[in-house]
């Protein structure tokens, strides 16, 4: 049996000087979920729901460039990607930044790039300029995710930490819609520029979160700065008890002594090898499937099914509304069912609709739009699931870094997706394909959770990554 550590609130208050990095967690594990946790998560939501917009934007101007700009399939591609490549570099580079200068310093940058870079291309008067700006803005939406959820789970109770940190996250999708809904009307009276210039806004942001949103307790500890957190957490303590006195601290399994920076070769090393690959595999499949069906469908109306742009764009808003409320429900169950279960059911639900797509044959616009939509609604759950998942698995030293590494392969994904469509356009004329190698990528991702998935619920984060 694993030996925990109970230490009194009397002996930190007194002195201080004498915590310890298991006193630090068992402090924030003894907070009730308040205002302030509520507040942090608006936040940081807010943030997670401007980078999801970006994300996305250039599909919902896509259909008008392609006319303006006069773009070849290749062309298209290139440009869906470029914001790919940068966010898939981006998440690796932010991990690596958040583990060695600390949360919000990797968020503030990060923010700062995808509202400077949007408004970049707001005004960029030519394709090869919006390529390049989109690359750049990526680092930053790379970046920003994987930031926010690891400090959004350092902060989480063990007590339903999957609904906790799922009902922050559910935000993205509320992005995407954002930018499809918006889309329908700005784009045909205010120009496609606007869209751009709406999604610099979170700049704003920054001066929020230096002023009201603190480093993150776990990290200042793990990195040996135990005063800084117990300030933190004092001030948090006096905020949410009051003058009641705090309960006892409870029972935390001791953390192993390492190094506070990790190397990358750690994510390969005993048990976060198994652990490393399924989530990559997770995080490639799902976003292959996610993205290369959200960019791609708004074109695909308007090319192959010739629709105009404004019912392309009616069209799409489906499938992201079916995300909101799928990531909804799986917020309600992932700690009750448990997170391989709901990883398995969001790839096999989202894999068949897109395999019946395949077998159909040349299906209608309406059968191509109803069954995309339920497909891109299960595997958004899936992709929402993995911002609980992925920083849960990884100790605090690595934890945003394991999730930055884990989350370049969404980025891998969503830069192969796009352009895959537009090859196998190109080369085969046969959108039904496209469905059937979709569908393969979800029922690749079922079978590897499977077999290397690892149950997290109801578990502190240091007893599942000590």
């Amino acid at each position: 049996m694993t030996d925990v550590v109970v230490v009194s609130y009397d002996a930190i208050a007194d002195h201080a000087g004498g915590e310890s990095y298991e006193t630090i967690v068992a402090r924030i594990e003894r907070l009730p979920v308040s205002g302030w946790h509520r507040f942090v998560r608006v936040v940081l939501g807010t943030c997670t729901f401007f980078d999801a917009y970006d994300a996305v934007a250039i599909a919902f101007v896509l259909p008008v460039l392609i006319g303006m700009w006069h773009l070849t399939p290749g062309e298209i591609g290139l440009l869906l990607s470029s914001g790919f490549v940068g966010q898939f570099f981006g998440s690796a580079c932010f991990g690596w930044v958040g583990e060695r200068y600390g949360r919000i310093f990797a968020l503030n940058l990060t923010i700062l790039i995808i509202s400077a870079f949007g408004l970049a291309c707001a005004f960029a008067g030519s394709y090869s300029a919006l390529v390049v700006f989109r690359f750049i803005q990526g680092l930053g939406i790379g970046g920003e995710i994987p930031v926010a959820a690891t400090y959004i789970n350092e902060i989480a109770k063990t007590h339903r930490r999957g609904r906790f940190v799922l009902l922050y996250q559910i935000i993205y999708p509320v992005g995407f819609l954002a930018a499809s809904l918006g889309s329908v009307w700005i784009v045909p009276h205010l120009g496609w520029q606007w869209i751009f210039v709406i999604g610099a806004l979170p700049a704003l942001l920054m001066i929020v979160i230096q002023r009201a949103v603190p480093e993150s307790p776990r990290w200042l500890a793990r990195h040996g700065r135990l005063r800084e957190a117990d300030t933190i957490l004092t001030r948090l303590e006096k905020k949410i008890f009051g003058s009641t006195t705090p309960p006892p601290l409870g029972a935390v399994p001791p953390s192993l002594v390492a190094p506070p920076a990790a190397r990358i070769a750690e994510l390969f090393q005993g048990i976060y090898r198994r652990r490393t690959f399924c989530v990559w595999v997770m995080w490639f499949c799902s976003s292959m499937i996610g993205y290369g069906l959200l960019v791609w469908l708004p074109s695909l109306f308007t090319t192959v099914y010739h629709m105009s742009v404004q019912d392309s764009l009616r069209y799409s808003v489906l499938g992201n509304t079916g995300g909101l409320f799928v990531g909804i429900v799986a917020a309600l169950v992932i700690d009750r069912l448990g997170r391989k279960p709901v990883f398995i059911l969001s790839f096999v639900l989202g894999g068949l609709p897109l395999f019946a797509l395949w077998a159909l044959n040349q299906p209608s616009a309406m059968t191509v739009m109803l069954l995309a939509a339920i497909a891109s609604a299960c595997v958004a759950a899936a992709q929402l699931s993995l911002w609980t998942y992925t920083p849960e698995i990884y100790p605090t030293r690595m934890r945003a870094l394991g999730t930055g590494a884990a989350s370049s392969w969404a980025r891998a994904g969503s830069m192969i997706g796009p352009p895959l469509v537009g090859w196998l356009l190109a080369t085969t004329h046969q959108v039904d394909l496209i469905f059937l190698v979709f569908a393969t990528a979800g029922f690749i991702g079922a079978l590897v959770v499977l077999i290397f998935g690892t149950e997290t619920s109801g578990k502190a984060l240091e007893e599942i990554s000590p």
